[in-house]
């Protein structure tokens, strides 16, 4: 038992990120430990038979698995700033970008370039599919233009403030921009939008992640772009 909560992560997981990201934002401290999920540990699977990550450990040992249920937790156990919304209407829409981001954004832009460029090369040690990879790079500019859009028309992706919304779009993109796989090329709101979320503090500790045999990407430390 510690003094603080314990999230067990790998740092090129989205999901894991919108959890840092959500407890940074929150000004909750955690410490971090890098999970391998694929080598199976028994110390960590008795703590999630799953064996999946995010998983966050309170001081107290309880234990939170997957990504919506642990950031909605801190979400209302420390109340401010408030990344839901405020009224009905703002829940809803957070929540249904989230959704998508997690689902039709991940299926289709971000796993498929995860796959091939990182869980191949470093954990089933497969020879990468490059078709796959320009199938990622395809759906990833369509997806683009989506939030490109929806950031000329808020002051965020949710609406008037800081939200889930943009906390997990920033998470999924993070990813592939350390893989070097992030185009803003014409889509200037989006661009902008994102530059904003690389800048902000609570994104910094984000930047400074390594992972052995993947290299980041010269421009992923670079907050303009």
């Amino acid at each position: 038992m510690t003094d603080r909560a314990i999230l067990y992560h790998y740092p090129l997981d989205p999901f894991c990120r919108r959890v840092r990201l959500t407890l940074l934002e929150k000004g909750i401290p955690v410490g971090l430990i890098l999970e391998k999920t694929w080598e199976r540990r028994p110390a960590f699977l008795e703590k999630n038979p799953l064996g999946t990550v995010p998983l966050l450990v309170e001081p107290d040992g309880h234990t939170l698995s997957g990504a919506n249920a642990i950031c909605e937790y801190i979400n209302e156990i420390k109340t401010t700033p408030n990344l839901l919304g405020e009224t009905p209407r703002g829940r809803a829409e957070i929540r249904r970008l989230t959704e998508w981001l997690d689902t039709a954004f991940y299926h289709d832009a971000v796993y498929p370039i995860l796959l091939e460029k990182v869980v191949k090369v470093i954990q089933t040690r497969e020879t990468p599919d490059y078709e796959m990879v320009r199938v990622g790079r395809a759906n990833l500019k369509r997806y683009l233009k989506y939030l490109d859009w929806l950031a000329g028309r808020r002051a965020y992706l949710g609406g008037r403030s800081l939200s889930f919304a943009d906390l997990t779009a920033a998470a999924h993109l993070s990813v592939l921009d350390y893989l070097g796989e992030l185009d803003w090329d014409n889509l200037s709101e989006g661009s902008t939008w994102y530059a904003k979320m690389k800048s902000r503090p609570t994104f910094a500790p984000l930047l400074s992640d390594s992972v052995a045999g993947v290299i980041a990407s010269e421009h992923y430390k670079d907050l303009d772009f």
